[in-house]
């Protein structure tokens, strides 16, 4: 179909609220800016993200994939956390470390001497295995532990989760995020985050709602520039653009004065650094490819995972060849070469998703 086309059609965009699966952090004691996702921060019994739990069924119906037995742990690691005062927050968190240990399901056993929801270690002064096997002690115990922990409440999941758990796997709980976002808000009626992304009728979305466009699509003062940079404070949540599969996540910072690896894990410099930072592509139906670049930690995604219109995949910051957090991103028309970029402002237009407003000085 044509560009013309498409912007035809996409003259009529359905709105569809989606609950975000990210979060917006606050750092150098500043607040995510106005119009970026964001959450309660506080733990107290009259903070906006805790909740007292309602009344349910004595048997939990299946919600999605999880089964009766699984939502019905999922609804005890909820009831302890409201009883705790932790806000919802910390109830995705925990949600999301049982789905990754244990798949929502009382184990008896694991790996070495690991017991139930959580897989806890009686070895480890986690409790006694009768104990660790009683879903909520297991899950007051993970909860005590989350809240003590400085800052928990802006980590991104997959951090706070494996602070508390020191898994061999310290990515593994990331993909999970959406769906303990998901069950927690059926079982509560409240969502994890006050944000909603809006989806075209084709089937597209920006990828940081808010956000003021910067520097643009291959300018006389930077005619490499393959992208435009979309200016969001740091820590925001970057939303995948529409379905498909991710084909790259990578680090890409390059010291130029040695030619070697500047890392990722810090800012980068526009004099000293050249690179991507922490990208992530995707793939999409129709040989169209999406980039986003300069995030601030490892992204949420791993290659080959399926995502939406709307998951988030990472959060904005300032890795690689940046000067200050923005998302850099890119669209390119047939596969990951610069050749094939094109200028993402009209593209996104044409299939009914506005990447915002030009910034003006």
């Amino acid at each position: 179909m044509t560009t013309r086309g498409l912007g035809l059609l996409a003259a009529a965009v359905a709105v569809i609220l989606l609950a975000c699966s990210g979060l917006a952090q606050m750092f150098d004691g500043g607040a995510a800016a106005a119009g970026t996702c964001g959450i309660s921060t506080g733990a107290s019994p009259t903070s906006a993200g805790a909740t007292t739990a309602r009344p349910r069924p004595a048997a939990l119906e299946r919600i999605g994939r999880w089964n009766s037995e699984q939502v019905g742990n999922a609804a005890v690691i909820v009831d302890v956390g409201a009883r705790l005062d932790v806000a919802v927050r910390g109830q995705v968190i925990a949600v999301a470390t049982a789905m990754q240990e244990s798949s929502l399901l009382n184990l008896p056993g694991g790996d070495r001497d690991s017991v139930g929801l959580f897989q806890q270690r009686p070895s480890q002064g986690w409790g006694t295995p009768a104990q660790l096997h009683d879903p909520e002690y297991a899950a007051a115990r993970f909860y005590t532990t989350l809240t003590s922990i400085t800052g928990w409440q802006t980590m991104p999941l997959t951090r706070a989760a494996q602070t508390v758990q020191a898994s061999a796997y310290p990515d593994a709980y990331a993909k999970w995020e959406t769906d303990a976002t998901d069950l927690v808000a059926a079982l509560t009626g409240i969502p994890a985050a006050g944000c909603a992304v809006t989806v075209s009728t084709l089937g597209w979305t920006g990828p940081v709602p808010g956000a003021m466009v910067g520097s643009g699509f291959r300018t006389q003062g930077r005619p490499a520039h393959d992208g435009v940079d979309l200016i969001v404070a740091k820590g925001t949540p970057i939303h995948a653009t529409a379905a498909g599969t991710v084909s790259r996540v990578r680090c890409n910072a390059i010291d130029v004065r040695t030619g070697g690896n500047w890392g990722c894990d810090r800012d980068g410099d526009p004099g000293l650094t050249r690179g991507c930072g922490w990208y992530v592509d995707i793939d999409h139906a129709g040989g169209i490819v999406t980039r986003y670049c300069h995030q601030l930690t490892r992204p949420y995604v791993q290659v080959g995972q399926h995502v939406t219109a709307g998951d988030v995949i990472g959060v904005t910051g300032s890795s690689g060849h940046s000067s200050g957090p923005h998302l850099h991103f890119e669209v390119h028309l047939g596969d990951h070469t610069s050749a094939t970029a094109t200028d993402p402002v009209p593209f996104m237009a044409s299939v009914g998703a506005s990447l915002g407003a030009k910034w003006r000085l």
